[in-house]
């Protein structure tokens, strides 16, 4: 049975313009909401993303971190 799509849970986040941007250009183009494309990439988290790439930019964008906060 197919899960029901309610949008129970709404959280304050905090995005770079750059990966706003591409959640919205994602969320277009698979004819979504931001919303919507949000919950497919989470559900779908570990289908589509590389386990290796993943760490590899994760550890770098953590290195900037710092920087891009002030």
């Amino acid at each position: 049975m197919p899960k029901r799509f309610r949008l129970t849970r709404r959280f304050p986040v905090a995005m770079t313009e750059d990966g706003f941007r591409r959640l919205r250009s994602f969320a277009a183009e698979a004819g979504l909401d931001e919303g919507e494309a949000l919950s497919f990439l989470f559900e779908n988290f570990d289908q589509v993303t590389d386990p290796e790439e993943l760490a590899f930019r994760l550890r770098r964008f953590n290195a900037e971190l710092d920087a891009r906060k002030r």
